[in-house]
């Protein structure tokens, strides 16, 4: 059985979404998370507009291949309007990376938000400075 790697998260980085989130509503916004793997952990440090990003009225998404080759690059995170804080099928038929991070509505702290592994299962994590 493979152990579970910890998942950190920058500050910063909760307190981006969040304001993304807030600055899309009543659209769904979309953001790349960046950061690095270690041997025990996934750090995400820090958050990026995708290229081409579509946000919508119950979606958002982007082109992948529009990417570049960034091994940076370890996950999303995305709103939900409607104040759902789990992944639906489309979220996990999309899944990037290695962790999708859900903001949502209303949008005001950490409590609005949750990390998600590609199996849809709610992982937890901690805050760093």
């Amino acid at each position: 059985m493979r152990k579970e790697k910890r998942i950190s998260i920058n500050r910063s980085v909760i307190i981006s979404i969040l304001e993304f989130a807030r600055a899309c509503h009543p659209k769904e916004g979309i953001l790349l998370l960046t950061g690095r793997v270690e041997r025990n952990r996934i750090v995400i440090e820090d958050v990026e507009v995708p290229p081409l990003a579509v946000h919508g009225y119950g979606f958002s998404n982007f082109p992948s291949h529009m990417l570049p080759m960034d091994f940076s690059i370890i996950g999303t995170a995305h709103s939900h309007p409607s104040g759902v804080l789990q992944p639906s099928i489309v979220d996990l038929n999309n899944f990037y990376g290695r962790v999708m991070v859900i903001t949502a509505y209303p949008y005001i702290s950490e409590k609005n938000i949750a990390v998600f592994d590609s199996e849809g299962k709610r992982r937890r994590y901690d805050i760093i400075e």
